[in-house]
């Protein structure tokens, strides 16, 4: 895991604009939310999943900066005074309380539109006509999964329901959309870029993984500290939000990570490339602490 996130940390390093010209103040808002830190698990997912898959070469490492990019713009509109009005953030101030509301506004969006920036670096990357063909599916994947079919409309009827009662189905769609695709967009990007035509199964362990994940917030939000998660516990009930636990209890929760993340695993071993690695990983967010 250190390898590796070492490793994304120095994808993630080469593709960071650099602060300088008049918008200098802007970049360096999109840096300091970019360099905070974090596990990095989703561009890890997308390398990971490119070598499973048999990817060879540097055509994952824009995509493995994008994605990151696209999350950490997620993070910071998530944290404005607007949506859950947090102060810390991966163990650091949030960048709207160092920069400002205003810029953490348009520097969230600047990550958006960066990303793509980044990701379209592949098709110069690319040295035949079969690897653009694979950069130009992963992009589609890559902007449908953070769209209003994703990512975006998750986050947008989370926001419009906040602070009211939840039914299941419509807390599963939150899940879904706004945490379980942009974990999905990390695996099958990873695998189309590597040449791999049928995703439907690893979209499935896009989806697992990223509601177990997403579950075990949930449980974290409530039983975790600040030190070991880096951003305030107790978010959730304070925004009076509908979550897994408040509506099935923490037994009921727990137990829905571990047949999430034992489904998940069950794919993964029909996958035709070494998947120990990721095996191991989802079993640690399982259980993880922060």
């Amino acid at each position: 895991m250190e390898k590796r996130t070492e490793r994304a940390e120095q994808v993630i390093g080469k593709f960071l604009p650099a602060e300088e010209g008049f918008s200098k103040n802007l970049i360096k808002a999109m840096n300091y939310s970019m360099e905070a830190g974090g596990k990095r698990l989703r561009p890890i997912f997308l390398g990971e999943m490119y070598q499973v898959c048999g990817g060879e070469g540097e055509l994952a490492e824009p995509f493995m900066a994008a994605i990151e990019m696209i999350h950490t713009h997620s993070l910071i509109h998530d944290d404005l005074p607007a949506i859950d009005n947090d102060e810390y953030r991966r163990g650091k101030k949030t960048t709207h309380v160092v920069f400002g509301e205003s810029a953490a506004i348009l520097a969230g969006d600047a990550l958006l539109n960066y990303a793509y920036e980044t990701a379209f670096r592949a098709f110069g990357m690319a040295k035949d006509d079969k690897a653009l063909r694979r950069a130009a599916r992963a992009l589609e994947i890559l902007g449908k999964k953070t769209g209003i079919r994703g990512m975006l409309g998750g986050q947008g009827v989370d926001v419009e329901n906040d602070g009211k009662p939840l039914t299941r189905e419509m807390l599963e769609y939150i899940y879904i959309n706004k945490t379980s695709a942009l974990i999905e967009a990390s695996l099958m990007a990873g695998a189309a870029l590597a040449g791999m035509e049928d995703l439907e199964k690893i979209e499935t362990i896009g989806r697992y993984i990223g509601l177990a994940f997403q579950i075990q917030d949930d449980i974290l939000d409530v039983t975790g500290n600040q030190e070991e998660l880096g951003k305030p516990v107790g978010s959730d009930e304070k925004n009076h939000k509908t979550t897994y636990v408040t509506l099935e209890g923490m037994e009921k929760a727990g137990q829905e990570v571990e047949n999430l993340t034992e489904e998940a695993l069950k794919l993964l071993d029909e996958l035709p490339g070494d998947t120990e690695f990721l095996k191991e990983l989802f079993l640690s967010l399982c259980t993880r602490r922060k």
